[in-house]
């Protein structure tokens, strides 16, 4: 008898995944199908649904399929297998096998999967971990996140002080706006077209349908130099994590203002500071190959330190190897 039941996401499955993402031990709302929806024309659609005989959701697979390889849903930072918050090891083992097997017989032959950094989980949630080591996967990127502890009393460095002075100095304030315009338009998109030739992930009408979506995780917050924005930061908020998705601030005004400095000095001891983790993101380049020394430093510079996020490659033939782990 099979122990659970394996099947694709479809529309009438909503609520029924929107709750589970809710109460899972190791999601975000990027998980939740407002967020995953939001560029679906971008992508095949290919999330898994795994149910045991109950017809109780106790693991979902945010995912995509491209050219007959599954990815962790690449319109998302991570992913990974997501779990109920009571299940145990030897039931997501159970869960892998049935899920390769079926994608397997589906003539899915690889998975690319990427994993949700540890800090980001509600619980201990490593079991995915192991059963990569199980079955052969193969790393095949790891990239270094700086993360803050917020918990900890935070080491800044005395050039990071002196930035935060310059900002008091000057009479710098940060205000928590409801738009994102002023800075999508003055700072975000001009500063990214100029030094990468690139644009944000998200539109200035992507993210305001975000906000809409999700108004208590998604933050922006401005520096202002009397009526003068100078600099400002899109925040999401995921869980005990804070994320600064988007941080610029104009060249002219940052040395002289110290405006990223004093941005982010309020958001970490006035706004975030009963939250767990600052996570700053990665300084990687060339899937996790070179780090980018300096950008990674000045993130260190406010006490982070590193935390990982792994990427692998899955053969769904490996399944068979499954078969006799558990004694």
């Amino acid at each position: 008898m099979i122990k659970y039941k394996i099947s694709k996401y479809e529309s009438n499955n909503y609520n029924n995944w929107n709750t589970f993402i809710a109460n899972a031990k190791n999601a975000t709302f990027l998980f939740n199908r407002d967020f995953m929806d939001y560029h679906k024309d971008r992508f095949t659609d290919y999330s898994l649904l795994i149910t045991n005989s109950s017809n109780k959701i106790v693991a979902v697979l945010p995912a995509n399929l491209k050219d007959t390889v599954l990815h962790s849903h690449q319109g998302l930072t991570y992913g990974g297998l997501v779990l109920s918050k009571d299940i145990i090891l030897a039931e997501v083992i159970d869960i892998v096998y049935e899920l390769l097997k079926y994608l397997n017989k589906n003539e899915i032959n690889t998975i690319y999967l990427k994993l949700l950094p540890d800090m980001y989980n509600a619980l201990p949630s490593n079991e995915i971990d192991y059963i990569l080591f199980l079955i052969d996967a193969r790393l095949n990127r790891r990239d270094s996140l700086a993360v803050l502890d917020l918990n900890l009393m935070p080491n800044i460095s005395r050039v990071r002080k002196r930035g935060i002075e310059k900002g008091i100095k000057n009479g710098l304030i940060v205000k928590e706006e409801q738009d994102f315009e002023l800075f999508w338009n003055e700072i975000l998109i001009p500063n990214l077209n100029e030094k990468y030739n690139v644009n944000p992930v998200h539109t200035l009408e992507e993210i305001r349908y975000l906000k809409t979506k999700f108004p208590d995780k998604i933050k922006q917050y401005n520096v202002y130099n009397n009526t003068t924005i100078v600099a400002g930061v899109t925040v999401f908020e995921k869980n005990n994590v804070v994320h600064p998705q988007y941080i610029s601030g104009k060249k002219e005004y940052n040395n002289n203002l110290g405006s990223l400095d004093f941005l982010y000095n309020y958001l970490i001891f006035e706004v975030y500071k009963d939250k767990k983790y600052f996570d700053f993101g990665i300084s990687n380049e060339n899937d996790g190959t070179k780090l980018n020394q300096s950008l990674h430093y000045w993130k260190e510079s406010f006490g982070a330190r590193t935390f990982k996020q792994d990427f692998y490659i899955i053969e769904t033939c490996n399944y068979t190897l499954l078969e006799n782990v558990l004694i």
